[in-house]
């Protein structure tokens, strides 16, 4: 500290391409020493550092994609940092958007659709010391006329509101968060600059913070997660998190509730569906971060292990690595279906001392009462909650495979999520494997195929019905059953009459607290006229035909 006080004092500059800097010093490495594979790197993300360049700004490829680079990775999200300012940016591309409140940012836009592909352009921005800004009463809710005109701001607790001072490479590398990320490369001429040794931590399979991890976690309490994340990823490649990385995490973990609840929420997603959600598991129980992040997320870990939910994660990491689109709204349905469930059943057998309900309605019911209780108000009630609520709605109807039901509900808009959700429900034994089947063919099937389907849908009920309505034989000898019971098997022995003179009848209660079973008998002629009507059966029998 001392140090650094006297070379500001002396007017000290960190000029120069080898010169030390109190932001750390900056190395260029070349290509023969960290072996980078320029194939590896996207395109665009190339169009658009050349384009910068050719313009006479400075521009680079920077954070994560340098990271798998050096690893021998190909990211899938490629980033680029320069000193241009978000307005110059825009004006050298067709399709460029500045986005952000508190970080002004560009979003280069290449292809449309499905296939588009967004390369996020940052400014380099100056290192600003909490004295140096401007503080602000409040929160990161603090609106956007109170921010008006701030270039920095910070409020009472050191937690950065906004940040759009501009500055040079070395402070933009002393403001980011772990040295793996704080990476910059030209393609160009492929050197790689490196101001906090991050080539050594990549190589020694290290996540440190820099600077102090207590402060960096103050200033923006969403590092937090950041950590747990980017620990979760790399885990598989043999990376630890630092030991004094580590060290703030569960005291600093407090910080956040002051953060929006919106903006937890989708931190929360990222640590789901960026392909490691049973890694994020598994490290937020190694830090001992198993609760206090943030409630939903609370939930996914404590039910991570159920077969279920842990089926559930596995699918979307599963999809994630296969570069298949996964949605926030059918893990988080796994995830509450268990609540859904048990408030269902109880809905439909009156629990509680609670009416009983039809089960549509009760279906619908244990829905309202989970989203209160569970999301709240942070989707908004919008997508994100329609599409888990067609998602459940939808389940009871995959047990009617008769008439046009089938039809119907192939052609929803959430048929495929709903289908998969009933899938992994019948990989858990929720379901039986035969419907999950038919399913999976009558989707798939051409007309002629799904009427063969339907048939066999058809036939199936058919003999149900008939086993349902025969007269089991008892095992018992005839002479020790019962009277009515010995009657009935003397009927059945008896030569089968003509269909129309045969009906299917179910006797009431029987002797000796037994219930009768279904059985056949022969029905009475009616008598003539003048002629004796028949009486009513033994044993407190139902009338019979008359």
């Amino acid at each position: 500290m001392i140090k650094k006080f006297i070379d500001k004092l002396l007017g000290k500059s960190a000029g120069g391409t080898q010169g030390k800097s109190r932001f750390g010093k900056r190395q260029e490495v070349p290509a023969e020493v960290h072996r980078i594979d320029p194939a590896l790197v996207d395109e665009r993300a190339k169009n658009v550092v050349t384009t910068l360049q050719q313009a006479g700004y400075e521009a680079y490829v920077v954070g994560g994609a340098v990271r798998d680079l050096l690893l021998g990775l190909r990211p899938k999200d490629f980033d680029v940092a320069t000193n241009a300012t978000p307005e110059q940016v825009k004006s050298l591309f067709r399709r460029a958007f500045i986005i952000g409140r508190r970080f002004r940012i560009v979003h280069v836009v290449y292809g449309r659709g499905r296939e588009h592909e967004v390369i996020e352009v940052s400014t380099f921005r100056a290192y600003m010391d909490n004295a140096a800004a401007e503080q602000v009463k409040g929160n990161e809710r603090t609106s956007k006329g109170e921010l008006a005109g701030m270039t920095h701001a910070v409020d009472s607790t050191g937690r950065v509101l906004r940040d759009n001072v501009w500055g040079p490479q070395d402070e933009d590398a002393a403001r980011r968060d772990f040295t793996v990320n704080a990476m910059y490369y030209d393609p160009a001429n492929q050197i790689v600059v490196d101001y906090h040794n991050g080539i050594k931590d990549a190589q020694k399979l290290t996540l440190r913070m820099i600077g102090d991890p207590a402060t960096r976690y103050r200033e923006d309490p969403v590092r937090i997660i950041r950590a747990i994340r980017f620990s979760a990823k790399l885990a598989a490649l043999g990376f630890k998190m630092e030991t004094k990385t580590a060290a703030p995490l569960v005291e600093s973990s407090k910080l956040l509730a002051d953060v929006p609840q919106s903006r937890l929420f989708d931190e929360m997603l990222k640590l789901l569906q960026t392909g490691h959600a049973i890694a994020t598991v598994e490290q937020l129980r190694k830090l001992g971060l198993v609760t206090g992040i943030y409630p939903l997320l609370d939930v996914v870990v404590e039910r991570a292990d159920s077969p279920f939910v842990k089926a559930a994660l596995q699918d979307t990491d599963r999809r994630v690595g296969e570069g298949k689109p996964v949605a926030p709204s059918f893990l988080l349905a796994c995830v509450l279906w268990a609540d859904v469930r048990d408030g269902w059943a109880q809905r439909i057998e009156g629990r509680h001392g609670q009416r009983a309900q039809p089960p549509f309605p009760a279906l619908q019911d244990a829905i309202d009462d989970v989203f209160n209780a569970r999301i709240g108000d942070v989707s908004g009630r919008g997508k994100l909650a329609a599409d888990m609520r067609e998602i459940w709605m939808m389940q009871p109807r995959f047990d009617k495979r008769t008439g046009s039901t089938p039809y119907s509900l192939v052609e929803q808009a959430r048929f495929r999520a709903a289908f998969d959700f009933m899938r992994l429900r019948a990989d858990v034994g929720e379901v039986g494997e035969a419907i999950a089947e038919w399913w999976q063919e009558f989707s798939t099937a051409d007309d002629v195929r799904r009427q063969d389907l339907l048939e066999q849908v058809r036939d199936e009920q058919k003999t149900r019905q008939r086993v349902r309505t025969r007269d089991p034989v008892p095992s018992k000898p005839r002479d020790e059953l019962p009277g009515r019971q010995r009657q009935d098997r003397q009927d059945a022995d008896e030569p089968a009459q003509p269909d129309d003179e045969l009906e299917t009848e179910t006797a009431g209660a029987a002797g000796d607290g037994e219930a009768a079973a279904p059985r056949k008998r022969r029905r009475r002629r009616k008598p003539r006229a003048g002629g004796g009507g028949g009486g009513a059966g033994e044993g407190g029998g139902s009338a019979a035909g008359e």
